[in-house]
């Protein structure tokens, strides 16, 4: 067995040395309400009733996003539905179908 130990920035604990694994800065992991990596192009279900701003409209739970597009952040995620232009969700209101 090796004593060695490596920091990991990402998650700020000591692993084993040849338990640590490189993450690249740029690339942003998204998951849903549950856990669940979300990737472009995904079909999601609201897990809550949202009232949209500025559109007058209340989206229901149970309500299926089809092909979702990731932002960069790891909460956002774009979207379109009927009616509503530069529709942003935020990932932990849905959940991967």
């Amino acid at each position: 067995m090796s004593d060695e130990y490596v920091y990991d920035e990402a998650t700020g604990e000591w692993v084993a040395g040849g338990a640590a694994t490189a993450v690249s800065d740029d690339v942003v992991v998204v998951r849903d309400s549950v856990g669940n990596v979300l990737v472009d192009g995904d079909q999601v279900t609201l897990i809550k009733d949202l009232t949209v701003k500025g559109a007058g409209q209340t989206l229901k739970r149970g309500t299926v996003i089809k092909s979702i597009r990731l932002t960069g952040d790891a909460q956002e995620i774009d979207c379109r539905y009927e009616g509503i232009k530069g529709l942003v969700l935020r990932a932990e209101f849905v959940r991967k179908r």
